[in-house]
């Protein structure tokens, strides 16, 4: 029998177990409120807090993120023909972190080996050496580049070799399809599609556009599952006032003179006299942008507008128009030489070698090319005078042409001249000027007074060939200025100052030193000129150096195109002065230039002569009367910061002021087009000429056989087979106009080849493909 007191509890001892329970379960309640507070703050830090910085790390490891560069602008001629363009090509690159890291280093051996065999086909391109392509690969995570912009065969070698973790991506690749026409002007475009000369660096801007984005997502096992792309911005495409075959024409004619003469560099630029634009700027030696890392600083630089020289007897121009401006001289005028000698503030300065005058018309005078009168004439202007229409002319002072690089020249300030200044202003000396300011001295003469800006970009324009915007804008030879006058143009002379400038300046090619650039069946007029260059080291004038140059318009009666020509230091043919060296240069870019614009003859067409042998050279000027050279070298310091003259004063070759040995050593212009790329320029290789019949001469000053008979007959070229521009040059340099229809290469022509007919007739062509 159980005990009472085992069988029943007390009160106290219930209440208690119940207490214990009841604590036990909030306990336990406290500890998952506890858990739960704790986990949703987890889960609210890392959703909430930090969901943006794990977002970007979720998409780093499942996204691979690509920049897609844009299409860069096409750079066109004013015909629309492409200057620069954008092609694509393959480049490859790898994703280090696919391989193991304990096989890191033997893939990278051997990788680098096998594709370094590949890529590296130039042997100065030092970014694929198997060295440069292992460093990349070890360096690198999850990306490096192993070749970009690969060709076609290179692209399939690499692809064949099947090396795990280098894949390919197209990119766009900048291509210039005439090589090395207007090389300068142009520029050329860097590994990183980013211009860095010319126009290219000009207008980066404008023609790079704004990249865009490619987002691939990817698995754990880095299969593509899908992508998507942000478009990128396309660049704009600029239209130059560049002809491309006048500018061919020009590289061509300067091509000619630096084999004859062994130049350390030439300079050609042809403006139209009319509206201030840029028609060829034809620097030499240059360089092939397509292969550009095979250049050098030397053949970058564009000496149109980077370089000055002292211009010589070209510049009496100057004081001439002053004068007859000012009225204070006349073309038939007499003005006294003084027997070729005359003293200024205790300085003697004597006329050229040669024949020496006394009283002779002030157009004799600029013929002859006198020291003396140009003086005379710039004391009867003034000097303050004088030195204004120095200025109103576009020296000492930048052009604003949309070129990088240029400089204003060297121009001092009257109250810096000294005494003597004035005169050797006069002749050319104690000033430094660029041949583009050169071009546009001429052509305001030939405009009938008005200076106007130089341009070589004629406007942006958004869209591709045959959108609204981009209009071919062939040059229209025209007889009037635009209205309004653009922005920086103004008044230098008088129409009736400009006509007997005009005059004056055909007197000197008919008459005086400028001979040799007479052209057939169009007047012409111009200034010859040559001046020693200065040597730096001992600021006094070289005597084995020398610049040549020539400044001209054709027609005179109604001036279509203003050329400018100067030559540095011609050492070989037997003549440094601007007779012999430059003024042929512009007789054969003038007379093929107006022949292939149609413009009509305004003088009567002459058979050709053989000459029975060559004129001496006559030395209009060599700048034997040393001006004040410290002075002009101080200059420099006067010049902005920017100013290329003062930024690298060591590297002016073309100046006359510094010699460069870079630009003289540099390699020439004749160099092969890049491999794998056929050139669209069909000019470079001209056929020979056929041989001349019985009873025709060739025509000199040309060098092109020109075919025309004793009865005044030209005969009709075989044209059948060849390209446009291969016709618009043989037809020009037959003294023939074209008229073409279709494209493509010759089908049909009329007359036949061979057919003699009269100057001036036309011949048609269809074209076909």
């Amino acid at each position: 029998m159980q005990s009472p007191v085992r069988a029943s509890r007390s009160p106290h001892s219930v209440t208690r177990v119940i207490a214990l329970k009841g604590a036990r379960f909030w306990i336990i309640c406290l500890f998952f409120l506890v858990w739960a507070l704790t986990i949703g703050g987890r889960l609210f830090w890392l959703q909430i807090v930090r969901h943006k910085e794990f977002q970007e790390r979720g998409e780093k490891q499942q996204q691979r993120t690509f920049e897609v560069a844009p299409r860069r602008g096409v750079l066109y001629d004013r015909n629309l023909h492409e200057l620069a363009m954008t092609v694509q090509a393959d480049s490859f690159y790898a994703v280090p972190s696919e391989i193991d890291d304990k096989q890191r280093a033997h893939w990278v051996e051997s990788s680098a080996h096998a594709l370094a065999r590949v890529t590296h086909t130039d042997p100065q391109d030092a970014l694929t050496t198997e060295a440069q392509i292992a460093g990349r690969l070890t360096n690198g995570h999850s990306f490096a580049w192993v070749a970009r912009r690969v060709t076609p065969e290179v692209a399939a070698r690499v692809k064949a070799l099947g090396i795990k973790g280098i894949y390919s991506q197209k990119e766009f690749e900048r291509f210039y399809p005439d090589n090395q026409i207007a090389a300068q002007v142009l520029g050329y475009v860097g590994a990183d599609d980013n211009g860095l000369g010319g126009l290219e660096q000009r207008f980066e801007p404008e023609l790079h556009g704004v990249p865009g984005r490619m987002y691939t997502a990817m698995d754990a096992r880095r299969k593509v599952l899908g992508s998507s792309e942000h478009e990128p911005e396309p660049g704009q495409n600029l239209v130059l006032t560049i002809d491309e075959n006048i500018q061919f024409l020009a590289e061509r004619a300067l091509d000619h003179v630096m084999e004859k003469t062994q130049a350390s560099n030439g300079t050609v630029v042809v403006q139209d006299v009319h509206s201030g634009q840029i028609l060829a700027l034809a620097i030499r030696p240059t360089f092939d942008p397509n292969q550009a890392r095979r250049t050098t600083p030397a053949l970058l630089k564009n000496h149109a507008v980077s370089d000055v020289y002292e211009p010589g007897s070209v510049f009496k121009l100057i004081a001439y128009s002053a004068a007859m401006d000012q009225h204070v001289a006349s073309p038939d005028d007499p003005i006294d030489c003084q027997n070729g000698q005359i003293t200024i503030a205790g300085r003697v300065i004597h006329d050229n070698q040669g024949e020496h005058f006394g009283v002779i018309p002030v157009h004799k005078a600029l013929e002859e090319s006198s020291d003396v009168a140009a003086i005379k004439l710039a004391l009867k202007v003034g000097q303050d005078k004088f030195y204004d229409y120095v200025r109103s002319f576009g020296f000492g002072q930048r052009t604003g042409i949309e070129l990088p690089g240029e400089t204003r020249g060297l121009l001092r300030p009257v109250n810096r001249w000294q005494a003597s200044s004035i005169g050797s202003v006069a002749m050319g000396q104690e000033v430094g000027v660029t041949p583009l300011q050169l071009v546009s001295m001429v052509s305001t003469i030939a405009n009938g007074g008005t200076y106007l800006p130089p341009h070589v970009l004629m406007a942006p324009a958004h869209g591709v060939h045959g959108e609204p915007g981009l209009t071919p804008s062939p040059f229209r030879p025209a007889d009037e200025l635009p209205s309004p006058l653009p922005p920086g143009a103004h008044r230098v002379l008088s129409e009736m100052a400009a006509a007997q400038m005009r005059k004056m300046m055909e007197g000197v090619v008919l008459y005086g030193t400028g001979k040799p650039a007479q052209l057939n069946g169009y007047s012409s007029g111009g200034k010859t000129g040559t001046a020693q260059k200065i040597d730096p080291a001992t600021h006094k004038y070289s005597k084995t150096m020398h610049i040549a140059s020539f400044a001209g318009i054709a027609p005179v009666n109604n001036p279509v195109i203003s050329v400018a020509v100067v030559i540095d230091n011609p050492t070989r043919g037997g003549s440094y002065y601007g007779t012999a060296v430059s003024a042929p240069v512009f007789a054969e870019v003038a007379q093929q230039v107006l022949e292939y614009l149609g413009v009509r003859h305004d003088i009567e067409v002459q058979a050709p002569r053989t000459k029975s042998k060559p004129e001496p050279a006559i030395a209009e000027d060599d700048g034997h009367e040393q001006g004040d050279v410290d002075s002009l070298f101080a200059a420099i310091n006067d010049l902005p910061s920017d100013d290329p003259l003062r930024a690298q004063p060591a590297e002016t070759s073309a100046s006359g002021l510094v010699a460069s040995e870079a630009a003289r050593q540099a390699p020439t212009s004749n160099r092969p087009p890049a491999a794998g790329r056929a050139s669209t320029s069909a000019l470079k290789d001209q056929p020979a000429p056929p041989e001349l019949p019985a009873g025709s001469r060739a025509a000199e000053g040309s060098s092109k056989a020109v075919l025309v008979t004793e009865e005044k007959k030209l005969k009709v070229p075989a044209l059948i087979g060849l390209g446009v521009r291969q016709v618009i040059v043989q037809s020009a340099a037959a003294g023939l106009e074209v008229k073409i229809s279709g494209n493509g290469t010759v089908r049909q022509q009329a007359p036949a080849a061979g057919t003699l007919v009269a100057a001036g007739t036309q011949i048609v062509v269809h074209c076909g493909r």
